[in-house]
């Protein structure tokens, strides 16, 4: 079986029912990319209305450049890690992230990585500044 990117980005949620007592005890956790077996970067959301968000709602794929998604990923992993180690949003961000901009991902998890925050922020109404949708 392949190693599958762990990423659980989504893996908050507003009605979390997580004691408040166990959430501080967590308080720093981070999401670091790892590759599969084939060597390909690969993003895994675990909330069941992502994959309907992608295919329902999201722009195709073809709509981005590899460069544009990159340098969107950046700022917004930015802010996101800034607003998770705030504290501010603890029910929506329950994690940072580990993003290298100098790393080449790949397309196709610069996009998927994108379109978490486009789902944050739509699924959740969390507005952030690096996002232009």
């Amino acid at each position: 079986m392949k190693k599958i990117f762990g990423i659980l980005l989504i893996s908050f949620t507003i009605f979390s029912c997580i004691p408040q007592n166990q959430a501080a005890s967590e308080q720093n956790k981070e999401i670091k990319p790892e590759k599969n077996n084939d060597g390909e970067w690969d993003l895994q959301v675990i909330d069941s209305q992502y994959d309907y968000f992608l295919n329902a709602i999201a722009k195709p794929m073809s709509f981005y450049t590899e460069s544009y998604l990159k340098s969107r990923n950046a700022s917004l992993v930015s802010e996101w890690n800034s607003l998770y180690f705030s504290g501010r949003y603890k029910n929506v961000i329950e994690s940072s992230i580990d993003y290298n901009p100098q790393e080449n991902y790949g397309l196709k998890f610069e996009y998927k990585l994108y379109q978490v925050f486009a789902y944050v922020q739509w699924k959740y109404g969390l507005k952030l500044n690096g996002f232009s949708q």
